[in-house]
């Protein structure tokens, strides 16, 4: 390997974790994740969180039945 073909690797290796680094914050800044609102009006209620658990929990069992087929 020559010089210039090191070099541009490790440009290359540097240049990738950058754009990756600014791509995940910009998306956790238009995402906000993580952050409770301020003033309480976005704040879900018992029954909207009960809601939410039971469509995850739907959802993770009807992935699981779907890999199951695809085995087949």
């Amino acid at each position: 390997m020559n010089a210039n073909r090191i070099v541009s690797m490790i440009i290359r290796m540097v240049m990738n974790r950058l754009i990756r680094t600014g791509v995940n914050a910009g998306i956790d800044k238009m995402s906000k994740r993580g952050k409770k609102p301020a003033d309480g009006k976005g704040a879900p209620n018992p029954q909207h969180k009960r809601q939410t658990a039971e469509t995850q929990k739907r959802m993770r069992q009807s992935m699981r039945v779907a890999r199951k087929i695809g085995k087949f």
